[in-house]
C-alpha cells in the first residue's frame, strides 16, 4: 500500500509569484504536500488555479519564489552546478499536455526519444543508444517502423507516447504529468492512462498527475489534492475525498461529475457562482469566500488553517463539511 512506502518528494511552503504590469501575480501560494514512492498524487482544480505552475516549479522549469522541494531528503532548489542540474533533469521529468507543440517537428521519432540520452550523455556508443531507444519504443507501444516518422505524420496518441518515452528513457524517479490526456480523444485517453499505470507498476514510478478532469483523476490517482486560486484547499486518499469531501469547493466540483447510473439518487449539482478572483489581488481570509454558499463573516477576514480532519485527510476551511454534505 502507498501509505507504507517511503516519501520520495516533499513540497514545503512552495510559492511562485510572477511580476506583471498590473502587479504581483500569486500563481502558487504556500503549497505543501508529500508524495510517496510508487504513488500517484492527482492535482485538480479549475483552469488558472496554479496546478501546472506547481508541477513546473517542483522540477524547476519555473524557479520558485520561495519554499523547499526535497527529493529523497535533498533540497533540489539549492542545486547550482551543471552536474547537480543534470542529475535533477535525469531524476525528475515532465510529460506535457500538447504532444504536438512540445515535440521538435524537425526531428524523427528515434531522435526525439534519443535526445535526452544525448543531452545527459547517458550512453556508451551508438549501438547502446539505438538499443535503448528501440527498447523504449517497444515499452510504450510504438512500432519499430515509426522510428523515422515525424510528429506531423503521427496521431495524438502516438505523439504522446513519444513524450512519455522521452521522459522514461533517462530512468527518472519522479514524473510530472501535466494534463497528459486532455488533448486526446476519449478512446486514446484510456490507452494512454492504462499505459501510464502499466509503466508505474513495471518501473516503480512516482507521478504528480495534473488534470481538470475529475473522472481521470479518480481513475489514476492514489491521493488527490484540490487547488483553488494558488492554494491547496483539500487533500486526501482518492476514495475518501470522493466519498467525503470536506471543503465546499471540492463538494461543488464533485457534484458536477456526470453519471450514467440512473438507479442512484440524483445528487444536487452545486453551481459555483461568480468568476474566479484575480490572483493579482486575491481576497482576504478564505480565497473561496466570494463564491462559497457557506460563507460567514470569519471567512472574509481569517485565512483558514490547512489541517488534518481525519488520518491523511487535510482541509483548509472554517466550515468543514460532514460526510453527508452538512456543515460540522
Amino acid at each position: 500500500m502507498a501509505n507504507e512506502r517511503e516519501t520520495l518528494v516533499q513540497v514545503k511552503n512552495l510559492k511562485k509569484y510572477f511580476q506583471t504590469k498590473r502587479g504581483q501575480l500569486h500563481a502558487v501560494d504556500n503549497v505543501s504536500f508529500n508524495i510517496k514512492k510508487g504513488e500517484t498524487l492527482g492535482l485538480v482544480g479549475e483552469s488558472g488555479c496554479g496546478k501546472s505552475t506547481v508541477g513546473r516549479a517542483i522540477i524547476r522549469l519555473h524557479e520558485p519564489t520561495s519554499g523547499e522541494v526535497l527529493l529523497e531528503d535533498k533540497n533540489i532548489l539549492q542545486y547550482k552546478t551543471k552536474q547537480e542540474m543534470r542529475t535533477l533533469r535525469r531524476d525528475m521529468q515532465i510529460v506535457f499536455q500538447d504532444p504536438y507543440s512540445s515535440l521538435n517537428p524537425r526531428m524523427n521519432t528515434f531522435d526525439l526519444i534519443a535526445e535526452p540520452l544525448r543531452v545527459n550523455k547517458s550512453y556508451n556508443g551508438h549501438s547502446e543508444l539505438e538499443s535503448r531507444v528501440m527498447e523504449m519504443m517497444s515499452t510504450v507501444g510504438l512500432e519499430e517502423r515509426l522510428a523515422n516518422s515525424f510528429p506531423h505524420e503521427l496521431d495524438g496518441g502516438r505523439r504522446q507516447r513519444i513524450g512519455i518515452a522521452r521522459a522514461l528513457i533517462v530512468r527518472p524517479k519522479f514524473i510530472v504529468l501535466d494534463e497528459p490526456v486532455s488533448a486526446l480523444d476519449v478512446s486514446i485517453q484510456a490507452q494512454v492512462l492504462n499505459l501510464m499505470d502499466k509503466l508505474q507498476q513495471e518501473f516503480g514510478l512516482t507521478y504528480l498527475f495534473i488534470s481538470h478532469d475529475l473522472s481521470v483523476i479518480k481513475y489514476i490517482s492514489d491521493r488527490v489534492g484540490v487547488m483553488y486560486l494558488g492554494s491547496m484547499v483539500e487533500e486526501a486518499d482518492t476514495e475518501e475525498l470522493y466519498a467525503h469531501p470536506s471543503h465546499p469547493y471540492t463538494e461543488a466540483l464533485l457534484s458536477a461529475i456526470p453519471t450514467t447510473d440512473i438507479d442512484k439518487d440524483k445528487k444536487e449539482t452545486i453551481l459555483i457562482e461568480g468568476d474566479i478572483p484575480s490572483p493579482i489581488n486575491p481576497p482576504k481570509g478564505c480565497k473561496f469566500h466570494t463564491r462559497c454558499r457557506y460563507c460567514t463573516e470569519i471567512c472574509k477576514h481569517v485565512t483558514p488553517v490547512f489541517e488534518e480532519v481525519a488520518p491523511g485527510h487535510r482541509v483548509a476551511c472554517h466550515h468543514k463539511l460532514g460526510i453527508y454534505g452538512e456543515k460540522k
